[in-house]
């Protein structure tokens, strides 16, 4: 299998143009820094195994995106939305603030990236994803999908 990395560049530069139009943002960087954030907070909620199932349906630049700086820790237990959101602002570092003005707009941003996905992932994984959520979250990140 020959790796096009030029074709990865123009499928990540699409898909980052359209995304920072839902989002509703000019600066690509903060998209892409949004995008980074909520992917390694799931990264955190779900198990080792249910990110490969994801993973296997990503395409190379979001997987790129999904596994950068991932190590084999123990997860945190995130049970509440503001947990959740806090872990994200985490991953997102000095730039949070300025990224994620406030819980609304993160809550927003959060569902935005999920629908972003659908483009890749199919119901039925992100419906095992939803399964591994905590109660708090089901709804809030897979709601305009499961609809």
């Amino acid at each position: 299998m020959a790796l096009n990395f030029n074709q990865f560049a123009v499928e990540a530069n699409s898909f980052m143009k359209v995304y920072a139009e839902k989002l509703n943002i000019t600066d690509k960087d903060k998209a892409g820094r949004i995008l980074s954030s909520v992917l390694h907070g799931l990264r955190e909620v779900i198990s080792t195994e249910e990110s490969l199932q994801l993973i296997a349906q990503l395409p190379m630049f979001l997987k790129a995106v999904y596994v950068n700086g991932w190590s084999g820790h123990k997860k945190q237990k995130i049970k509440t939305l503001i947990e959740f959101i806090d872990l994200i602002n985490r991953y997102d570092g000095n730039t949070a603030v300025h990224d994620f003005e406030s819980d609304e707009i993160t809550t927003k941003y959060i569902k935005i990236t999920f629908l972003a996905l659908r483009k890749y992932v199919s119901f039925g994984e992100l419906n095992d994803i939803r399964t591994e959520l905590p109660k708090e979250l089901k709804s809030l990140i897979f709601e305009e999908y499961l609809i």
